[in-house]
């Protein structure tokens, strides 16, 4: 998937919260600084996820597999 796409299906959300380490909306909620609401309308695939947060995400699941 580009990394630069506009949003990311709520399955692909669900396995980066999985990946992070977060087990409840509320958990990535508060790590990215959004309501818990709005985390639990994406994975539900009712609101899109806003591009800067799936960059956020992404750019977080790409920093946790290098190696500093």
């Amino acid at each position: 998937m580009d990394p630069l796409a506009a949003s990311m299906p709520p399955e692909e959300l669900r396995r980066a919260m999985a990946k992070l380490g977060y087990k409840t909306h509320g958990d990535l909620a508060e790590a990215i600084g959004v309501s818990r609401s709005s985390v639990s309308l994406w994975v539900q695939g009712k609101v899109g996820v806003p591009r800067p947060v799936a960059m956020l995400i992404r750019m977080m699941l790409a920093a946790q597999r290098r190696n500093f």
